[in-house]
């Protein structure tokens, strides 16, 4: 069987894994924005677990067999981060110095931005979400680190404009390859 027949056979994992980040993110994001307080953060964390963590982890194991590296890593890890999310809000949360919790951010920061500069050459929009990402990253650290409230804030709105760039980018996906042609521009070289 020729490489593009064996291609063929597995489906786009990139717009599950995508929408699974935007809406986990979303959520998130708004009480980081100030627009609920932590009451909200049980819902994240139902989401972190079903969604955000494990439709990602799906999404990257099915891009190994398609020979996407940056798709399998990008998707396992950040559902790996939903999950550890969620396990540090329910067991460790009071256990923990803010300023760790501020390396833990910095760090996924760090990892994000590695991604960033691995999208170079990909589509804008996959660029724009790894951009605004690893500025949420450390927006946030910085908010754990300084204790102020604005930089949190700030963290959060630039993950709300995160999850905006994902929402869109898995919606082109989507929508495009129903359409079987460019409904959504993504800003792909030479694609629209």
């Amino acid at each position: 069987m020729s490489n593009e027949q064996t291609a063929a056979r597995f489906s786009n994992p990139a717009p599950l894994g995508l929408a699974g980040f935007a809406l986990t993110t979303w959520l998130l994001s708004m009480i980081n924005a100030g627009w609920f307080t932590g009451d909200a953060m049980g819902m994240v964390l139902a989401v972190a677990m079903a969604y955000g963590g494990t439709a990602q982890i799906i999404a990257g194991i099915m891009e190994l067999p398609r020979g996407n590296t940056f798709g399998a890593t990008a998707f396992v890890s950040y559902g790996a981060f939903w999950w550890s999310f969620a396990a540090f809000v329910l067991f460790l949360h009071d256990k923990v110095p803010g300023a760790f919790v501020g390396w833990y951010l910095f760090m996924w920061g760090v990892f994000t931005f590695y991604m960033w500069i691995g999208t170079l050459r990909a589509a804008l929009a996959l660029q724009l979400i790894f951009l605004a990402l690893w500025i949420t990253f450390f927006l946030l650290a910085a908010g754990e680190w300084t204790e102020m409230k604005s930089l949190h804030t700030a963290g959060g709105y630039m993950g709300l404009l995160t999850a905006i760039f994902a929402f869109y980018l898995s919606a082109a996906e989507i929508i495009n390859d129903a359409h079987k042609r460019v409904v959504l521009p993504t800003g792909a070289p030479g694609a629209g």
